[in-house]
């Protein structure tokens, strides 16, 4: 059973849910129905919403087949809290760059993380089980 990617999954796209509500929020509060209307504010959420969208399938695509592959526990842990927060920072710092641009800088430097290690993961566990037979 996948179920440290299954939660890591689920809390993901409950976020997900909420980074598309709040352009919708916004297109209704202003009053747009397609695209971002010229407005700064909903051009940030839909790419908050959109690098979400980018980013965050590999991962979790990656992370599942690392625990198909029987990865250590604690590596799929924190590659799942490092996603989560890494979003979550990310969001924070394109919707406010003048008060939180590092968290942007840094939730992409955790989904990277994520995305390189569980990567890594993959190939390494796959290479020794194929070398040892």
């Amino acid at each position: 059973m996948l179920t440290i990617t299954a939660v890591t999954a689920s809390v993901l796209a409950l976020y997900f849910i909420r980074l598309a509500l709040e352009v919708i929020a916004l297109r209704r509060r202003h009053k747009v129905s397609l695209g971002d209307g010229g407005n700064e504010d909903i051009r940030r959420a839909m790419r908050a919403h959109g690098n979400f969208a980018e980013y965050v399938p590999i991962a979790l695509l990656l992370m599942a087949l690392a625990e198909l592959n029987q990865a250590p526990r604690p590596l799929l842990v924190a590659l799942g809290v490092a996603l989560i927060a890494g979003r979550i920072l990310h969001r924070s710092g394109i919707r406010h760059p003048e008060r939180a641009f590092k968290n942007r800088v840094r939730g992409m430097q955790l989904t990277f993380a994520a995305i390189a290690t569980a990567a890594i993961a993959n190939i390494v566990i796959v290479l020794v089980r194929t070398l040892n037979g």
